[in-house]
C-alpha cells in the first residue's frame, strides 16, 4: 500500500514539474544512472496549513498508518512555521518531512483569507479516510480541500507569507522529492560535484544562504532547483504564473565513527540521518519570488 501510494503521488510530480524528467533523462545520458528507478529518494516534502482539523496532525496519520515513526521538530520562527520528520518502515522508502503554517501568527487579515477556505473543511477528513485502501489515500492526496482561492487572495497571503499563498492554491501536492547524491558513482557523489554537473546542463539552483546549505556538523549538505513558473487558473478563470515545485539533492556524510568502514559496507544507518533547521530554511525558498525570478 505504501508504495502505491509512493508511486501515486511521484507520477503526478513528474507530470507537473519538468525539471524532474530532464534531471532524470540528463543523469542517464551521462551514465550516471541506467534509469530512474537507480535513485535513491531521500526524503518527500508536504506543506500544510496549520487549523484544527488539517495540518501535520492530520496529514501524518496517514504515514503513520503505513509505519512510519515521528521523529524531530524543527521551527522557523521568521517564516512562522513548524515541521517534523519521519523515518519509514524501511530503508527502500523515503523519509517524509511534513511542515505547517502557524496561521495563528499571521495577521488578522491574512487569517481570515485562510479560514475562509480552511473551514470549508468542517473535520478531520483523514478520520473518515480508508487508511487501508491506497488507491482512496492517493486520491485524497490530490483532491481540492477547498475551493480554489481567488487571484486576489492569493496576491494577498504571498505579500505576508509566499508559503500560505503556496500552499492555499496548491493543497497537500508534493513539494519536493530528493536525491540522494552521496551513492551516486564518484565524480557526482558529492552536492558540490552534483552541482556543478546540474549547472552545466542549465538548471537553475537555489541559492539563499548559497547553493549549498550545510549542517553546523558538516554531515548534511543539501542544494535545491528553483521552481519553475506555472501557469495557474484562479477562480473565475483568472490566469496567473505562479511557483510549482522543484528537486532537492541530499548529500549525507559517513558518522565518524564508521569512518572505517568500506564503501561497500555502508548503509543508511551509518549515515547523518535527520535534518537541519538552518538548511531547510533556505530551502523552502525555492518557490519564494526571490529565487523563482531567476527561473523565468
Amino acid at each position: 500500500m505504501l508504495s502505491e501510494v509512493l508511486h501515486g503521488l511521484m507520477d503526478r510530480y513528474q507530470e507537473r514539474v519538468p525539471d524532474v524528467a530532464a534531471v532524470i533523462a540528463a543523469m542517464v545520458k551521462e551514465g550516471i544512472i541506467g534509469k530512474a528507478d537507480d535513485i535513491e529518494n531521500d526524503h518527500i516534502a508536504f506543506r500544510t496549513m496549520g487549523v484544527p482539523q488539517l495540518g501535520v496532525q492530520s496529514l501524518e496519520k496517514i504515514f503513520l498508518h503505513y509505519g512510519y515513526t515521528k521523529m524531530d521538530a524543527y521551527h522557523f520562527p521568521a517564516k512562522k512555521l513548524d515541521a517534523w520528520w519521519y523515518a519509514p518502515p524501511s530503508p527502500e522508502y523515503p523519509r517524509i518531512f511534513i511542515s505547517e503554517l502557524r496561521v495563528k501568527d499571521l495577521s488578522q487579515a491574512a487569517q481570515d483569507i485562510i479560514y475562509s477556505y480552511t473551514n470549508e473543511v468542517k473535520t478531520d477528513p483523514v478520520n473518515t479516510l480508508d487508511l487501508d485502501n491506497s488507491k482512496a489515500v492517493d486520491a485524497f492526496l490530490h483532491s481540492a480541500l477547498w475551493r480554489t482561492p481567488t487571484l486576489a487572495d492569493f496576491q494577498t497571503l504571498a505579500a505576508e507569507s509566499e508559503y500560505a499563498a503556496w500552499v492555499i492554491y496548491n493543497r497537500y501536492y508534493l513539494n519536493h522529492f530528493t536525491v540522494s547524491v552521496h551513492n551516486l558513482p564518484a565524480g557526482y557523489n558529492t552536492v558540490a560535484d552534483f552541482n556543478t554537473f546540474l549547472e552545466h546542463h542549465g538548471f537553475k539552483l537555489n541559492d539563499a544562504g548559497g547553493k549549498i546549505k550545510t549542517s553546523p556538523d558538516g554531515n548534511l549538505l543539501q542544494s535545491a532547483t528553483v521552481a519553475r513558473m506555472l501557469t495557474a487558473t484562479f477562480a473565475n478563470g483568472e490566469q496567473h504564473n505562479i511557483a510549482g515545485s522543484y528537486v532537492e539533492f541530499a548529500e549525507r556524510k559517513v558518522l565518524p565513527q564508521f569512518a572505517h568502514l568500506s564503501a561497500a559496507a555502508i548503509g543508511r544507518e551509518h549515515r547523518r540521518e535527520g535534518f537541519e533547521a538552518g538548511n531547510a530554511d533556505k530551502i523552502f525558498e525555492s518557490t519564494y519570488a526571490a529565487q523563482t525570478k531567476k527561473s523565468s
